[in-house]
């Protein structure tokens, strides 16, 4: 059992790292996938590693804090999202900062590499930061029609599906190793972070 169970976090930490080091540019518009707006949604979130990847590290490091933590995020980072892509309806078609979005890899990474002891207030305030920053972004340009409100519905949908899977699938590992494994792929995220933040840089 305990092999298996090894097996897939080495798996989960492949995902997450492969997702880190290929971040793409981030688009007000939804691709169309041709199944409604709220699925539009879902998979714009799905396939946006720079959204993706830092509500995952929310994720693993409110299930490194245990079951009370997790549920805080799984409602506090999802109605910050939608809370903040209803805000960015009304706004202009404008992307995130580069460096701002190293920035969030970087801090959540780190905060899960080192495990950090968070209060309960301040991961709530992270969560929420963290959503309406994001979410913004993913609101503006979109409009503020039936379907891009749907749209920004599913995003938040996928925001709550996420956090509910990675944090309840940390809450319950016990083995050392188990939580050594979800720390060092904080670090990686924390990692591709200082690539995206080079590439910024560089770029500017």
């Amino acid at each position: 059992m305990s092999g298996a169970r090894e097996s897939w976090l080495r798996i989960c930490a492949t995902v997450v790292l492969t997702i880190a080091l290929c971040p793409v540019s981030a688009e007000a518009h939804l691709n169309s996938t041709g199944m409604g707006p709220i699925y539009d949604g879902l998979m714009h979130f799905l396939t946006s590693p720079e959204d993706l990847v830092p509500a995952l590290a929310l994720a693993l490091l409110a299930g490194l804090r245990g079951a009370s933590y997790g549920r805080q995020a799984l409602f506090t980072l999802p109605m910050a999202w939608l809370s903040g892509s209803l805000l960015g309806l009304a706004a202009a078609a404008t992307g995130g900062s580069a460096v701002l979005s190293s920035f969030w890899f970087l801090l959540m990474g780190g905060l899960v590499a080192a495990d950090a002891k968070l209060s309960s207030r301040v991961m709530i305030a992270l969560a929420a930061l963290l959503g309406l920053y994001h979410g913004y972004f993913n609101g503006t340009g979109m409009g503020e029609s039936v379907s891009a409100i749907s749209a920004v519905v599913g995003l938040a949908l996928a925001v709550f599906v996420l956090i509910a899977l990675a944090a309840a699938f940390v809450v319950q590992l016990r083995a050392h190793w188990a939580r050594i494994a979800v720390r060092v792929a904080g670090s990686w995220i924390a990692a591709s972070g200082l690539l995206l933040l080079g590439w910024a840089v560089r770029g500017s």
